[in-house]
């Protein structure tokens, strides 16, 4: 290490020894030109009876809508089942390009970006076992990516006590609840804060 070098280093650990960790990248908006694929709000097969769609604005904390968010849904299919199955994000076998999925198989998993407004939707199934759609948000600002859920309102009648919903009052609760606007196509608003007046419930893995 040369004499500049050493000073340098020295300069930067304030004399102990010991650098400070270098900070987290912002998730985003970099995703924007790979993470997005053909349909994927298109998860439940073509024409299926039983499809609901799942949609909303993503604001941050000036209540602005951000137009340049990655939005991620994950739940089980309608019987219960978790395993998933292939048919997301298939290739092109000549070119290699991504072509989307195969407009059959139900995989469970949603990637969609909000739109100029902050808007994003997705057609789903109604999922099997419990009331809710895991979420998943990149977002510009962010260090790490956000983790929440939308129950379905309707879905909750009936089905016991939520450890998740019962652990929050009523104002921090309503925000984690996926509103049914119409019966015929079964729909639903589920807005995401994530800061400020009304800020999401987001949740912690560990």
């Amino acid at each position: 290490m040369s004499a500049q070098t050493e000073q340098n280093a020295r300069a930067g650990d304030g004399g102990t020894g010991v650098l400070p960790p270098t900070p987290s990248q912002t998730v985003g908006p970099f995703y924007g030109y790979a993470l997005p694929f053909a349909g994927g709000g298109e998860i439940a097969p073509a024409g299926h009876p039983d499809t609901l769609t799942l949609h909303g604005y993503v604001y941050d904390g000036a209540g602005h809508p951000v137009p340049d968010a990655i939005v991620e849904t994950w739940q089980p299919a309608p019987d219960g089942s978790r395993t998933g199955r292939p048919g997301s994000l298939r290739r092109d076998p000549v070119t290699g390009r991504a072509v989307g999925r195969n407009g059959v198989d139900f995989t469970g998993f949603g990637r969609v970006a909000t739109d100029a407004d902050g808007h994003w939707a997705v057609r789903t199934l109604p999922p099997g076992g419990v009331p809710y759609i895991s979420v998943l948000v990149f977002a510009r600002g962010l260090l790490h990516h956000l983790h929440t859920r939308a129950y379905l309102a309707d879905a909750l009648e009936g089905a016991g006590g939520d450890a998740v919903l019962s652990s929050l009052d009523a104002e921090r609760r309503a925000t984690l609840i996926a509103t049914a606007e119409s019966a015929a196509p079964r729909t639903y608003r589920f807005d995401i804060r994530l800061q400020g007046e009304g800020e999401t419930v987001f949740l912690e893995f560990r």
